[in-house]
């Protein structure tokens, strides 16, 4: 089978194609590398069943020969890089979108949009279901990525109602692991690059504002087992253990034997002050839950973030 996956050299998207690629997938990763890494898929290049094609995937998209399944997953992600390039972020979300559910119905493809739990905004339901509706700032900075995210939903049903084709919706929770870039400005990133490099933890408000962390590895395994369900909703993809803030630089500043004091900064605008997915629907639809602990997910992170040649680390090793 052949699958595209479009955002294939970023964080996510590169797991995913290693992920098809040993599950012997032909795989056409698609990237215009303003977010995504040429190095994050480098081991798989040269390879005759693995294909780079460096695109913009709100240009025309053109894919010779059959396509079996297309995973979407191009957009800017961190709120660093969405809200320095709003426009893209929203134009990634439209006209992306619109030109690869195209592609998936010139080519009578399965469609699987990888959407966010930010469509949920600052929700007053807890734990999220994908029934609610969300609290989102229409308005807000914020906004660029939630509603490009919230706009890709509605036109990916829309297309399966009009045309027929089989489409899928993920609402991925927070999810880390390597490859995230140290300048990635979320949560695990920030907090790692801090105490490895022996400065004060940035936490944001009061710190008791919650986050649910799923490892990049269940994610993947996830994604590919939405896109093998019959179901078109959305299903929410995540873990449900949630954390506060303060817990959570606790555990990072333990494994890295960090002595970094926290530093407490104003809460950005509209951020979410709880999070955690209900995943009901992916254990009834997927038999799908996370098995990675975060404890070690994050030393698996940690690790990779101190062998990919972290320079500033006085740490000289993982507790």
């Amino acid at each position: 089978m052949r699958a595209v996956v479009a955002g294939g050299a970023g964080f996510i998207g590169s797991h995913l194609c290693e992920y098809l690629f040993e599950r012997r997938f032909r795989v056409t990763c698609i990237d215009n590398l303003s977010t995504g890494r040429r190095s994050n898929v480098a081991h798989l290049l040269g390879n005759r069943t693995f294909e780079f094609i460096q695109a913009d995937v709100t240009e025309r998209i053109s894919v010779r020969g059959m396509v079996d399944v297309i995973f979407n997953l191009a957009s800017p992600a961190s709120p660093r890089d969405y809200l320095a390039n709003p426009l893209k972020t929203l134009a990634a979300g439209s006209s992306g979108t619109w030109n690869l559910l195209e592609l998936a119905r010139k080519k009578k493809a399965l469609f699987l949009l990888a959407s966010t739990s930010e469509v949920y905004g600052d929700p007053k339901k807890h734990p999220q279901t994908e029934s609610y509706w969300g609290n989102v700032n229409p308005v807000g900075v914020r906004s660029v990525y939630d509603e490009a995210k919230r706009y890709a939903e509605a036109l990916t049903c829309a297309y399966h109602r009009r045309f027929g084709i089989p489409t899928r919706i993920a609402r991925i929770f927070n999810t880390y692991g390597p490859r995230m870039k140290l300048d990635d400005g979320r949560v695990v990133p920030n907090m790692v690059h801090q105490a490895l490099s022996g400065r004060q933890l940035t936490v944001y408000g009061s710190g008791r504002q919650t986050r649910s962390f799923c490892y990049v590895s269940d994610m993947v395994n996830g994604l590919f087992r939405l896109a093998g369900c019959a179901d078109p909703m959305p299903v929410n993809l995540g873990n449900p253990e949630e954390f506060t803030i303060l817990r959570f630089a606790g555990l990072v500043k333990r494994l890295t034997g960090s002595t970094s004091r926290l530093r407490f900064c104003p809460l950005p605008d509209d951020d979410p002050q709880r999070r955690r997915p209900d995943i009901s629907r992916a254990r009834k639809l997927l038999g799908w839950k996370p098995v990675v602990t975060i404890e070690d997910g994050l030393r698996a992170t940690i690790a990779w973030f101190l062998k990919t040649g972290f320079k500033e680390s006085r740490i000289q090793g993982i507790k």
